[in-house]
């Protein structure tokens, strides 16, 4: 096997700099990652778990075969986007293992006013779906959304990519065969 060579000196000023550097902007990416993985907040979490709903995460977690991985899209969705916040646009997706096969999994955060959608939030579910279907992927819905948010609802149903194109999506791909 051919090694390639390098003249990269990692005792170099540059090299530790440029490294420290790194380090503190991953740390913060982890920061930031940590907080939306909380979703709606201390309040929002306490009322969703006093009405005996699993939180969104756990229910992935159970979801998926045990031990095996859950690939996160979109963590950053929503981020600083609205006067409000809004964890990863108040849904979860991802790519994870059920009874052995990869599925795509969508789920609403509840803790995150109340899973209602946003227009990140469908530009998010979208996106998954498009995915889903690029790959072949069974979609697997956890469902526990207000539908759209009010006063964001002008946003929602406006373009091609609307609200309603989920459901459009999902009845293509299962005509297509993807179960």
């Amino acid at each position: 096997m051919t090694f390639l060579k390098t003249s990269l000196d990692t005792s170099s000023k540059s090299f530790i700099e440029n490294t420290k550097s790194m380090k503190t902007l991953v740390e913060d990416l982890k920061s930031k990652v940590s907080k939306f993985e909380e979703g709606g907040g201390t309040r929002s979490i306490e009322r969703h778990l006093s009405r005996g709903k699993l939180l969104p995460r756990e229910r992935v977690r159970l979801l998926i075969d045990e031990g095996s991985p859950f690939l996160e899209f979109s963590q950053f969705a929503g981020y600083k986007l609205y006067e409000e916040e809004v964890p990863s646009g108040g849904l979860i997706t991802g790519i994870g293992r059920v009874s052995g096969r990869e599925c795509l999994i969508v789920v609403n955060d509840a803790t995150v006013k109340g899973g209602t959608y946003y227009p990140i939030t469908v530009k998010k579910h979208l996106r998954a779906q498009e995915i889903a279907k690029e790959n072949n992927l069974p979609c697997i819905y956890l469902v526990d959304s207000g539908g759209a948010n009010l006063p964001q609802q002008a946003g929602i149903f406006p373009d091609k990519d609307h609200f309603g194109r989920i459901f459009y999506n999902q009845a293509n791909m299962s005509s297509e065969g993807i179960p």
